[in-house]
């Protein structure tokens, strides 16, 4: 799917939980008038899982359920996809994707303050400090289209928002 072909861009919003995600799509969606998909609350409210993790306390997604569920909403274009994943999904469907990046003692408040604790706790942290999610998503998708943000404080979190808009503004242009 290539950008002309869509009168509206899809971002991939990525990174370890407690990185913004939410909060970053949740505020560029209403300053662009972008679809937010949090794929996550997609998972439960679909069942596009195989059950449960006891270790982690989660859903084990069905990639190719969350695949098939969003392909037609990505194929329109126009949306703000919100996971911390992003290997499993189609390089095509996405023109930008912005991977959140956090200081880990921000990070460890973050999820201490959700009530992550042991190998959940530590298993986040880790992807975190050797920035697994930014690797996967360079790996997954051009390099062009791959940018991290850091996203330690409200600050940061305005500053990706404005620069986000501005891209997507951009983009709408260009097309």
């Amino acid at each position: 799917m290539a950008q002309n072909s869509r009168k509206k861009p899809n971002i991939l919003v990525t990174g370890t939980p407690g990185t913004g995600k939410t909060t970053t799509s949740s505020l560029l969606a209403d300053a662009t008038q972008l679809r937010r998909i949090n794929v996550g609350e997609l998972v439960k409210e679909k069942n596009l899982h195989q059950g449960w993790d006891d270790e982690f306390d989660c859903h084990v997604i069905d990639e190719d359920l969350v695949c098939d569920e969003l392909e037609d909403l990505v194929e329109e274009g126009g949306n703000i996809v919100d996971y911390h994943g992003c290997d499993f999904f189609p390089e095509c469907w996405f023109d930008h994707v912005v991977v959140l990046q956090t200081d880990n003692s921000v990070s460890y408040d973050r999820l201490s303050n959700r009530g992550y604790m042991g190998s959940k706790l530590t298993n986040n942290i880790e992807c975190e400090n050797f920035q697994v999610l930014l690797e996967e998503a360079k790996a997954s998708y051009p390099e062009e289209i791959v940018v991290a943000m850091q996203s330690n404080c409200v600050d940061d979190i305005s500053n990706n928002v404005a620069t986000l808009t501005d891209w997507v503004r951009s983009w709408h242009s260009a097309s």
